[in-house]
């Protein structure tokens, strides 16, 4: 993976809100997410691009270890709220609202979402799964 000239793209102070529109996951480092059990922000010169948005990190560490396995770090069901796909529904997770179920980071639409995968995951996540092949 490339990793982006970044003192060339900051200095376009113009085109940065169309970039912002192009982060990850709310610019949050999500190596960090298992590793820490929180959100932690993401350095604008640590980032790479992959699926056409730009993922953050907070060290060169987190960079490397995502782009060996990108799709283990990134947020599973391309980021939507499980807990939305369980009730048949499309809804963008909130980087602010998250579980780590095994390895895999899932991203909720808000807290009370996030309280509710908490009490019953298998169950979520196994209608999760069978909404999310169906919309394939």
């Amino acid at each position: 993976m490339k990793h982006l000239a970044f003192p060339f793209l900051l200095s376009l102070s113009t085109t940065l809100p169309a970039a912002a529109e192009d982060w990850a996951v709310g610019g949050y480092d999500v190596v960090a997410y298992s590793d820490r059990g929180h959100p932690i922000a993401g350095r604008r010169d640590i980032a790479t691009m992959w699926h056409g948005k730009l993922w953050y990190f907070a060290n060169e560490e987190n960079r490397a270890r995502f782009e060996s396995d990108p799709r283990g770090y990134a947020p599973a069901f391309g980021g939507l709220c499980p807990v939305s796909l369980a009730e048949g529904r499309r809804e963008a997770g909130d980087p602010d609202h998250f579980m780590v179920i095994g390895s895999r980071l899932y991203l909720m639409r808000s807290g009370v979402a996030e309280r509710r995968i908490k009490t019953e995951p298998r169950s979520i996540l196994s209608k999760a799964q069978k909404s999310w092949s169906g919309m394939r």
